[in-house]
């Protein structure tokens, strides 16, 4: 496994827990907005996983409305910012307010779904927000997932873990305010962390397959919380508070540039529709204003799954990938860097 860009071409190679979830028989969806992050994972691309794929706005509704979400899906925000369709992602410099109606929406769909009670919600972060912690980061008895460690002239042992993040369970399941401090295992220094979430999936789902890391193994998990009552709860509100107040002065700047994420999703993109092959590469997208982004990622992911599904029609091996022919056919100079970008 390496963290350099151009060795990353084809994709994070780890074995995921949508790997698992397969292996088992089990059915998986992720509902995306502008571009799905997880096609950063390989195995994700291979032609039998391409049409899980769904479109949030036409799908996600559509499905829970219908009873058919699968068993375990994942919602992607928009992580772009523009006009039409403003990003939600809580991102700075985002508007928060977007972040929150978006959680309102997901949640008051599944809430009005006939697959309800047999649900569980879980809402994350992967940062704390730059705000103060008084509790310290643990620093023993975590194991490193795999045992690679970080390159000079750090040499880091990825054996701690960071400042703490909000996390929201919710089910009817599970009681009203209920407050989950800290785990009762498997271990005596197990700890909730972001691997919490393939471990709880393998015990609550009684997966066969082995733990994806030593991380996800040692993790805290919350299964056990979805057995403490013998019926699921019928007070659940169906709906939540409307988000009134824009929570920034401005609306979209589809003239920015992008943020160090934003490159790296078009750095995604760009490997799904080819680009990655042209010189420009992994620098594609550091020239592009939010807006020019927004349509070249949408654009890749849409024409790397149509060419997956005409692959399928056509017989290809489900366990393919398919491979793109560069969409960058029309190119001016940005600047004296020599980097490019799509002429729109």
């Amino acid at each position: 496994m390496s963290n350099v860009r151009k060795d990353l071409v084809h994709g994070f190679p780890q074995r995921t827990i949508f790997d698992s979830l397969d292996d088992n028989g089990l059915s998986f969806g992720i509902y995306y907005q502008n571009i799905p992050a997880t096609l950063f994972f390989r195995s994700l691309r291979k032609l039998k996983h391409l049409l899980k794929f769904h479109s949030y706005e036409l799908k996600f509704k559509l499905h829970a409305k219908l009873g058919k979400l699968p068993n375990y899906a994942v919602v992607e925000q928009r992580y772009f910012d523009v006009e039409l369709f403003p990003a939600n992602d809580d991102h700075p410099s985002h508007d928060m307010a977007r972040g929150q109606r978006f959680v309102k929406e997901v949640y008051e769909i599944l809430r009005s779904s006939p697959q309800w009670k047999e649900m569980a919600l879980l809402i994350t972060y992967d940062e704390h927000g730059g705000f103060y912690d008084h509790v310290p980061t643990p620093v023993r008895g975590v194991p490193n997932p795999d045992g690679i460690i970080g390159s000079d002239p750090y040499y880091f042992k990825f054996d701690r873990l960071g400042i703490r993040v909000p996390t929201f369970l919710i089910s009817p399941w599970i009681d009203k305010g209920t407050v989950i401090h800290e785990p009762d295992g498997p271990r005596p220094d197990s700890q909730f962390e972001h691997s919490s979430i393939p471990a709880t999936v393998k015990k609550l789902f009684n997966l066969n397959s082995n733990f994806l890391t030593r991380r996800d193994a040692w993790a805290g998990s919350f299964e056990n919380y979805f057995y403490l009552r013998d019926t699921p709860r019928d007070d659940c509100p169906e709906t939540l508070p409307d988000v009134t107040t824009s929570l920034r002065p401005w609306g979209p700047k589809e003239d920015a540039s992008l943020s160090e994420f934003q490159v790296e999703m078009i750095q995604l993109a760009s490997q799904l529709n080819g680009d990655h092959v042209l010189n420009a590469y992994p620098y594609i997208g550091r020239s592009m204003t939010v807006g020019e982004a927004n349509r070249y990622a949408e654009d890749a992911v849409r024409r790397f799954l149509e060419a997956g599904r005409a692959a399928l029609r056509a017989g290809a091996n489900e366990s393919a990938i398919v491979t793109m022919k560069p969409s960058l056919t029309s190119r001016v100079p940005a600047g004296d860097n020599g980097l490019y970008q799509k002429d729109y």
